[in-house]
């Protein structure tokens, strides 16, 4: 089974919930069990939320989410001034924000964080799916 969503959206927070929506639909449609997706739509969105408020001058990024077989692989593009994964620091006990590299290393089963210097940053994440009994996607 193969199901793929890939969107290039411009960079702004309306983006998020629209790539978290549209792919939950998928996984929802498919079967996929709700504590995976939730799982999912938390990656997605705080790879996406990092691109809008991180990754300037660029004007908008590139998403693309799919399922094959029983790995859901996602892949965060975006054409800023690049990130060293390494350099960011871990964000204090009371901080608010800064957790977003924490959660997607927490959640994912594989994460990858590609610098391309000047080119922007890749985010690949990469969550083992379960499904409900008679799913779509058992049967694909």
């Amino acid at each position: 089974m193969e199901a793929t969503i890939a969107l290039r959206l411009p960079r702004d927070a309306a983006s998020v919930p629209l790539i978290r929506q549209m792919f939950d639909g998928t996984l929802r449609s498919l079967g996929v069990v709700p504590q995976i997706r939730d799982d999912i739509e938390l990656m997605l969105s705080e790879a996406c939320t990092n691109v809008v408020r991180h990754a300037a001058p660029s004007d908008e990024y590139m998403v693309t989410a799919g399922v094959h077989d029983d790995l859901c692989v996602i892949r965060v593009v975006d054409t800023g001034g690049g990130f060293d994964p390494h350099q960011v620091r871990e964000p204090k006990e009371s901080a608010e924000s800064g957790r977003g590299l924490l959660i997607m290393r927490a959640l994912a089963d594989d994460v990858r964080f590609t610098n391309r210097r000047e080119n922007g940053a890749v985010v690949s994440l990469e969550k083992r799916l379960r499904f409900e009994a008679g799913a779509a996607g058992l049967s694909m």
